[in-house]
């Protein structure tokens, strides 16, 4: 990858910047009304490299809500304190093979797993096995991970918490078929109400690009320079957002981007490129996925230009880790 200085990286963000700005596809995700409601035209993004350099460019330091982004981070958190067998064991992390918020993904699982940590019964029974006595203490975990992968103090969106708490009867659903299966051992109201605030805080693009940058780094937060994971954690959570990422159209994204990436229903899309940077987008129309439509564009057309396909290698020369001929 050639040497990624400031004025490349700021020459990458303008031209994406002004390619996709006039995207029309797609729509505001309309079955939380809350969503529907968002400025349309709002585009960010936001680069922030594993030395700590920021850049952005357009809406990107507007307030959305994180949405299914912040499954990442309390994966993160079970990983660090728990291991990467109990969340094996406990969630899963191969694809479902079918939409994010599937209850037949369980029935045919069968160990009736919820799949991987990215899809919604996954996420649930996530925040069900976060360490703590009570909601609470698992709730302050689960903020306070993302507050220092974002390197600030993040809040609660209370508008797209209630508006969330009155329609999520789908996801009371599979809160409900998680306990019958014995995935989640307490309350699955109080664990389904720990996903809907988690899915609610108020973040920025900037911030997903720190946060990004945090899991680039290694788990080093690059601008505050404190330990958030262990170093051997960052590529497990990277693996399983490149798997399961971007909803249905995560093996697409693979395919024509290879980088690892996560999406949400409000408008965010973060994407790293370990050891180099991450790059963050807020833009509310989505595909039928449930994928920004400019967020992956803007995303796609940056990976091109800066480099950092994680399946881009260099060719070797003659002689070197091939046949020699």
């Amino acid at each position: 990858m050639a040497s990624l200085t400031d004025a490349r990286i700021q020459a990458a963000l303008q031209s994406t910047y002004s390619k996709v700005k006039g995207v029309q596809e797609g729509k505001n995700a309309d079955y939380i009304p809350v969503l529907a409601k968002v400025d349309p035209k709002l585009f960010g993004i936001a680069l922030v490299t594993a030395d700590g350099r920021i850049h952005q460019i357009g809406d990107a330091q507007h307030p959305f809500s994180i949405q299914s982004v912040a499954k990442v981070f309390t994966l993160a958190r079970l990983l660090q304190d728990l291991g990467p067998e109990a969340v094996e064991k406990k969630i899963g992390v191969n694809p479902t093979g079918h939409p994010f918020n599937s209850v037949l993904a369980i029935e045919l699982n069968k160990e009736h797993l919820p799949g991987n940590p990215l899809v919604n019964a996954g996420a649930i029974t996530a925040v069900s096995m976060v360490p703590g006595l009570n909601a609470d203490e698992r709730w302050t975990k689960i903020l306070g991970t993302m507050n220092l992968f974002s390197g600030r103090a993040l809040t609660l969106d209370d508008e797209v918490y209630r508006n969330e708490s009155a329609t999520n009867t789908h996801n009371r659903a599979i809160a409900w078929l998680l306990k019958d299966y014995k995935a989640i051992a307490g309350d699955p109201l109080e664990s389904l109400d720990l996903y809907t605030r988690e899915c609610s805080v108020s973040v920025t693009a900037r911030d997903l690009a720190i946060m990004g940058a945090t899991l680039a780094s290694g788990g080093i937060n690059p601008l505050t320079r404190k330990r958030v994971i262990e170093e051997a954690y960052a590529p497990r959570v990277m693996a399983v957002m490149l798997e399961n990422g971007l909803y249905d159209g995560s093996g697409d994204w693979a395919y024509r981007v290879g980088v690892p990436a996560k999406s949400g229903v409000g408008g965010g899309i973060v994407a790293v490129v370990p050891g180099q940077f991450a790059v963050a987008t807020f833009s509310p129309p989505l595909d039928e996925a449930g994928n920004s439509v400019r967020g992956q564009l803007a995303i796609q057309s940056i990976i091109e230009q800066l480099g950092g396909n994680v399946f881009a290698g260099t060719v070797a020369p003659r002689g070197v880790g091939g046949t020699g001929k």
